[in-house]
């Protein structure tokens, strides 16, 4: 008995009754654990054992609209590629012309093609450098090998920008003159503006394709709409904001609608009081404001003829029912 167990003994005159022992706890009893017995594995099929139905195979004939197609080749000089994305820009309507009217049979971007074959249309892009041999060369066999030669763009058209190269870049110092390639070759028509846009790239694919394979009607029709961009060939190599004061500002055709200073690369033209202002020190002569004019060279006999042109291009592009 301890001193404090005493003590309350003396005080209260109770006695305190032992403490009984705290017997061991028994172990628990292990439990049983059931291990899932592995499946049964399936015998493996072989190849023999594989039935397989072989189904007939179905020839699918491929109707084209056209008995037979034009060859088109992208031939690029020195230019910025913009008219070139441009023509990719048609997205499902190139695949119409390539699956239906034309074969693209030259490319550097597109086609794996190193060597400028013939063609009925050759679409030449950007300008030509003169102090590049193999330029030059390259631009007289287009002229060549394609039946008609398009200038694509303000650059292979009129020289653009380029006209006002100065050479000194790190890789070709030596590259300072280029030229539009009407001063080099004949060229057929012209397509300009910076860049030509996709649908005017489209309608000179489908109108090149019924001049060349489509029936007299389609011919004469076809003429029509692209005898004004053979005009501007004809018209020379040189562009400037003047010929649009000249042939239709002072003629009384302007509508100001400001397509002209939309169009202009360098903004040498503005709109004031509602009619074009060209500034001739910003001017640098390449066409753009003239061709994208919609009064300047377009003659009143090709607009007359306006709705079956698109009626025709329409129908080419699968566009009849809509």
């Amino acid at each position: 008995m301890g001193l404090l167990s005493y003590l309350k003994e003396i005080f209260t005159g109770k006695q305190e009754a032992p403490e009984a022992p705290v017997a061991p706890a028994a172990p628990a009893a292990p439990t049983k654990v059931e291990v899932p017995q592995p499946a049964e594995a399936k015998p493996a099929q072989t190849p023999a054992d594989v039935k397989v139905e072989q189904k007939p195979e179905e020839t699918i004939k491929e109707e084209l609209p056209v008995a037979d197609k034009i060859t088109i080749g992208h031939v690029h000089m020195s230019g910025c590629t913009g008219c070139l994305v441009s023509l990719a820009d048609n997205y499902e309507g190139l695949f119409a012309l390539l699956d239906n009217y034309a074969d693209l049979v030259y490319c550097l971007t597109l086609a794996d093609v190193r060597d400028i074959p013939k063609m009925d249309v050759a679409l030449v892009e950007g300008s030509v450098c003169i102090n590049d041999h193999h330029s030059v060369e390259d631009i007289k066999k287009a002229r060549e090998n394609a039946t008609i030669v398009v200038a694509l763009g303000g650059c292979a058209a009129y020289g653009n920008i380029t006209r006002f190269a100065r050479g000194g870049q790190w890789n070709q110092p030596q590259h300072e003159s280029y030229l539009p390639i009407g001063d080099l070759i004949d060229v057929d028509l012209y397509l300009p503006a910076c860049p030509p846009s996709k649908e005017s790239i489209r309608n000179v694919a489908v109108m090149a394709y019924l001049l060349l394979k489509g029936t007299d009607e389609q011919k004469e029709l076809a003429a029509a709409y692209l005898k004004p961009l053979m005009d501007l060939a004809a018209r020379g190599t040189e562009a400037c904001g003047c010929d649009l004061i000249y042939d239709v500002i002072n003629q009384g055709l302007c509508m100001g609608c400001g397509t002209c200073a939309a169009s202009c690369p360098v903004r040498a033209v503005e709109m004031v009081y509602g009619k074009p202002q060209v500034d001739r020190d910003l001017c640098i002569k390449c066409g753009a404001c003239y061709t994208q004019c919609p009064r300047s060279f377009f003659n009143f006999d090709v607009i007359n003829q306006f709705e079956a042109i698109g009626e025709a291009i329409d129908a080419a592009m699968g566009k009849g029912g809509e």
